[in-house]
């Protein structure tokens, strides 16, 4: 089975995208205002809104299969791609991509993928955007699903050959907004699993001396006991951008700290993200992996999550292989192919390290529920909800396909 026509339509992304290095170098960064000029390539202001290419299949059945072209909020930082600009990538994709998707046999998956991922000669031997590949590879698995008459879960199992999907929600991390209690409330109500990332982008975010980010792991944990529904023991994650390894630049001091915040959270476990970033993927290596060694001579009991110069299979592996931290966050968009984050979670399990289906609040609810299938297939511990960071929206797309998913999966079982 072939498409019979192919569309590409400009849209809006989830969120919006910041130049990161303009943001940490920023003595005095307000993020309500334009005060600061950008550093990072591509960039026109500091903060801009996100933009999304839909990548439209139809198909000789009659119906359609959708990919959305999408990256990350802090494009171009730390070896990512760089900023997704949309209207730059339309000439290839009508002059190169879509001469290719209409010849393309969307019975199976995954030999199609690894063709997005290759080099294009229309670009002289350089490979598309990795945001471009996501929404192709998006387009192209929601295709061979249709014309298998198999759930997107379900197709992932098969071409990767890893039996069933599962029979319950993957856990989901609920993406909230530092100063919303409101919004952490309602996370609290629905039971969300893990929260409230809560980004930290700036050393003033965590106050002098980390006592800002301390009070706030107080703060949240506390609301949690005072409010929360019986049986319910969440684990608390916080994104801290690099900015505690500003602070305190020396690991052991940088244990210590964690170790107070540790004290701070409980009764609740305890995920820090990103608390290093260096000016190398070694550098970043060598650095959290000697924080997570002192971690644990010290027995603090804080799990470390990589973010930043973890961006592709590559990185993931390299990162694995080191065992330099707890979890890796598998960032979809980075990695461009649908593909590259299924084996990124296979390589995990077989590592016997942590991961996060993660991804962008940049994201769309399109990419968001191929998400969700790729997270029944391949059981990562947790995922980052998406998109947006209203929590609500993100949880609830994620979690209603993958039990629609499941109910699907099992009634097709039924059947046999």
């Amino acid at each position: 089975m072939k498409p019979t026509d192919v569309q590409f339509v400009i849209g809006l992304s989830g969120y919006f995208v910041k130049d990161l290095e303009a943001v940490r170098r920023s003595p005095a960064y307000d993020p309500l205002s334009d005060n600061i000029l950008p550093r990072t390539p591509g960039f026109r202001r500091v903060v801009q809104a996100g933009q999304v290419i839909s990548i439209i299949l139809h198909l000789p059945c009659g119906g359609t299969a959708v990919g959305d072209s999408v990256d990350v909020i802090f494009s171009g930082a730390a070896s990512r791609d760089s900023l997704f600009i949309a209207e730059e990538h339309l000439p290839i994709l009508e002059s190169g991509v879509k001469p290719w998707l209409l010849s393309c046999d969307i019975s199976h998956f995954r030999h199609n993928a690894k063709r997005v991922d290759l080099p294009w000669k229309e670009l002289h031997g350089r490979r598309l955007h990795s945001a471009i590949r996501y929404g192709l590879t998006q387009a192209l698995l929601a295709a061979t699903a249709l014309a298998q008459r198999r759930t997107i879960a379900e197709v992932i199992c098969h071409e990767w050959s890893l039996g069933s999907i599962a029979d319950r929600p993957v856990a989901i991390l609920a993406s909230c907004h530092r100063n919303d209690t409101l919004q952490l409330d309602r996370m609290i109500m629905k039971k969300a699993p893990m929260l409230p990332h809560a980004s930290f982008v700036h050393v003033s975010d965590i106050g002098p001396q980390g006592t800002v980010l301390m009070d706030y792991v107080d703060t949240v944990a506390r609301r949690i006991q005072d409010r929360a529904p019986p049986g319910y023991h969440p684990r608390l994650h916080f994104d801290v951008y690099g900015t505690l390894g500003d602070v305190f630049p020396e690991t052991t001091r940088l244990a210590d700290f964690l170790g107070q915040l540790r004290q701070r959270a409980r009764p609740y476990a305890l995920l820090i993200e990103s608390p290093i970033i260096a000016s190398s993927k070694q550098a970043q290596i060598q650095r959290l992996a000697d924080l997570h060694a002192c971690l644990k001579r010290k027995s603090i009991d804080v799990r470390i999550v990589a973010d930043e110069w973890c961006n592709t299979l590559q990185d993931i592996r390299d990162f694995a292989d080191a065992d330099a931290v707890d979890y890796v966050q598998i960032k979809m968009p980075d990695l461009g192919g649908v593909d590259q984050s299924i084996d990124a979670v296979l390589y995990c399990h077989g590592k016997g390290i942590g991961c996060c289906l993660g991804g962008s609040a940049n994201e769309t609810d399109v990419s968001a529920r191929i998400t969700a299938h790729v997270a029944l297939a391949t059981r990562p511990d947790f995922l980052l909800s998406k998109p947006g960071i209203g929590a609500d929206e993100g949880l609830m797309i994620l979690t209603n396909e993958m039990l629609r998913g499941i109910a699907l999966a099992k009634r097709a079982h039924c059947k046999l």
